[in-house]
């Protein structure tokens, strides 16, 4: 293999490799690397970080670029050098200097060869016109070369600007998911700290109320043990008339209502955090999918809002009136709209289209539409009474059915016997010495779930299955005759 010529060797060191010309103002990045000013200057219009090298990549936080003037010297002097060996213009035949070009055979030839018979007739030209009718030529050949590399160039240019500006959103993206996750991750520690805090108080309270039922127990222990030893004793004794005592035991309770009460909420608190993962695991984790044209195709951005529980999120006592528009023309309400009887007489009012004509109920002037929310209804022994929530666009005229179907959500009683209305009603079994005298509505809007409690003994009484209330207004229901509890704070 021929060993390569300097020429073309010194000719590729200063050469640019982006315009692939002779250096023009070179300059020299850290890396090592050499181009024409305006070449880089070029190169990095288009950015504001993450400058390149167009020739190893090597990435550098700033413009940063130094005038090099020893290679601009070199430039300088290796454009005097001639790349190829000077060949010698003279005919290879007669050994004469080439003076003329043949446009025929289109070759230079000398004056011998010109008067010759094989050129004799042939048209000629001086040597040195036709070689500027080739510089010409070629000159013109360079322009359109010129061009094209100029086109390609802007085309890597473009390539360029539009990699590293994927990369620029792309390093966006990733610092928006760090900040996400951290600050998911610092709500969920607080949530956590909070909801263990709660169940500490709770398990404190249990301990305390456990330590006092056996204390209260004990006591009755103690003084059954002494009342059957004095028993012993007396039945020893000669005397056949004696006094007889009698005692009975009573039980004191190991948990009150309210703590039955705190305790079933709290667990309700942690069900959201159910349905959070439930959503974060489905509609966060994305796979990229085989093939996948870009990165952004893949992303797809879990709304915060649906992994932070709202306020509304927290439980709120209602304070609940009745309203007379609605009230059946049967239904007596109280002055202050907080107790409803029923007489047989009906009233003359107003046969507006929201009050109920036939059955006897009315609904309360407060509505929902999010959250979660409880108040307490006065039902007294027996009797015939209903308690419930209903749907704003409930049916008033006519009969109705006291159901889901139709909008209700309720349980009643007649003649101490206790149902819940759904399809087909279902019996509530209550004992009449445990029938319940006041009732808790409980109502979770987003969860669509109706809960009854007996507020004396803390026990749910009845769950609705949940239900969908698409976005419409729920407002309490009632039949005579029953009275609103104070509200709760």
């Amino acid at each position: 293999m021929a060993a390569a010529n300097p020429a073309q060797l010194l000719l590729g060191e200063v050469t640019c490799a982006v315009c692939l010309d002779y250096f023009k103002d070179p300059v020299s990045l850290d890396c090592g690397h050499h181009f024409c000013q305006a070449c880089i200057t070029r190169c990095w219009e288009a950015l504001s970080t993450n400058f390149h090298c167009p020739e190893c990549r090597e990435t550098f936080s700033q413009r940063n670029f130094k005038p090099n003037r020893q290679l601009r010297n070199i430039v300088e002097a290796s454009r005097t050098l001639t790349l190829e060996p000077e060949v010698q213009m003279v005919c290879e035949k007669h050994n004469e200097d080439l003076k003329v070009f043949c446009q025929e055979d289109q070759t230079p030839i000398c004056m011998v060869c010109h008067l010759s018979r094989d050129h004799k007739e042939h048209p000629v030209v001086p040597i040195e016109e036709a070689a500027e009718d080739y510089k010409g030529q070629i000159r013109s050949r360079l322009e359109i070369l010129k061009k094209e590399r100029e086109a390609i160039l802007s085309f890597k240019l473009s390539g360029e600007n539009k990699s590293h500006e994927l990369l620029k959103q792309l390093e966006t993206e990733k610092q928006k998911i760090v900040s996400e996750f951290q600050q998911l991750r610092q709500f969920l520690e607080k949530q956590e700290r909070l909801r263990l805090a709660q169940l500490e108080e709770l398990n404190q309270e249990i301990e305390k109320g456990r330590a006092e039922y056996l204390a209260k127990l004990s006591e009755e222990i103690s003084s059954f043990s002494s009342l059957i030893s004095e028993m012993e004793q007396k039945c020893h004794n000669t005397v056949l008339f004696f006094r007889c005592e009698r005692e009975k035991f009573q039980n004191p309770g190991a948990f009150s209502s309210e703590l039955k009460w705190k305790i079933w909420e709290s667990s309700q608190r942690n069900v959201p955090l159910e349905t959070i993962m439930k959503k974060f695991k489905g509609g966060c984790l994305v796979h990229s999918p085989a093939g996948a044209g870009s990165v952004t195709d893949t992303i797809r951005p879990c709304p915060r809002a649906e992994l932070c529980p709202s306020r509304s999120d927290s439980l709120s006592a209602a304070n609940v009136t009745l309203d007379p528009d609605t009230a059946n023309p049967q239904l007596i309400l109280s002055a202050d709209r907080r107790s409803v009887r029923w007489e047989r007489r009906r009233q003359a009012v107003p046969n507006n289209p929201e009050r109920f004509d036939i059955e006897r109920c009315v609904l309360g002037c407060e509505g929902f539409t999010s959250g979660r929310h409880y108040w307490e209804v006065e039902v007294g022994v027996g009797g015939v009474w209903g308690v419930g929530v209903a749907r704003e666009s409930v049916r008033r005229k006519g009969r109705i059915s006291l159901n889901p179907e139709q909008g209700i959500w309720a349980v009643r009683c007649s003649e101490d016997q206790y149902w819940a209305h759904t399809s087909p009603e279902q019996i509530i079994p209550f004992p009449p010495s445990r029938a319940p005298r006041r009732i808790r509505v409980y109502l979770d809007y987003e969860r669509g779930r109706v809960t009854f409690f007996d507020v004396g003994t803390g026990d749910p009484i009845f769950t609705f299955p949940p239900a969908s209330f698409a976005g419409e207004r729920i407002r309490p229901f009632l039949g005579s005759p029953v009275s609103l509890s104070p509200e709760e704070t």
